[in-house]
């Protein structure tokens, strides 16, 4: 298997604040990271909506408090979109609050970081960006087989079982 590059990688970072865009799109292109960055929640569904066939988005990283929609909102609409479902989504915030915290983990998202984000917090986006990626090879290759990929596909559990294994763990813990 080849070992994707970074620069492959696009990622949506969506705030408010045009200090904060700033930072985040600093950050982001220090790590080597194609970015777009847009200052509301209904301006990354334009672009998520426009661009599906034009600029694949591997990641989106968004400010939670925001005017109009928040970052909670976005990640809902992400999530409950077949289209977008699969993209990871990390929620960034100035306010430290566990509840909100873990809400947005229980609805969905990959990551919850405090602001001033860090060039640090950039080195935890990769796991996500390359389960992104696999998820999204994992699909082509099962359109591009059709139904015979689901013949083959169970004759391949048969004989060789472990093939079913995941390959990553979103679980997190602290020792």
């Amino acid at each position: 298997m080849a070992i994707v590059a970074d620069s492959q990688f696009h990622v949506l970072a969506v705030d408010d604040s045009l200090m904060d865009r700033k930072l985040i799109e600093r950050l982001l292109k220090t790590s080597s990271y194609q970015v777009t960055t847009v200052d509301s929640v209904s301006k990354a569904l334009e672009f998520l909506d426009g661009q599906q066939h034009e600029i694949e988005v591997n990641l989106i990283i968004t400010d939670y408090c925001m005017p109009e929609m928040t970052g909670y909102d976005l990640l809902k609409k992400i999530k409950e979109s077949s289209s977008l479902k699969d993209i990871p989504v990390v929620i960034m915030s100035s306010e430290n609050v566990p509840s909100r915290i873990n809400r947005c983990l229980e609805e969905g998202a990959d990551e919850f970081f405090l602001k001033p984000v860090q060039l640090s917090d950039m080195k935890r986006l990769r796991p996500h960006l390359l389960k992104g990626k696999f998820k999204e090879q994992d699909q082509e290759q099962g359109k591009v087989m059709g139904n015979n990929g689901n013949k083959r596909k169970a004759t391949d559990e048969e004989i060789l079982p472990e093939k079913r294994r995941t390959r990553f763990s979103t679980s997190h813990s602290i020792l």
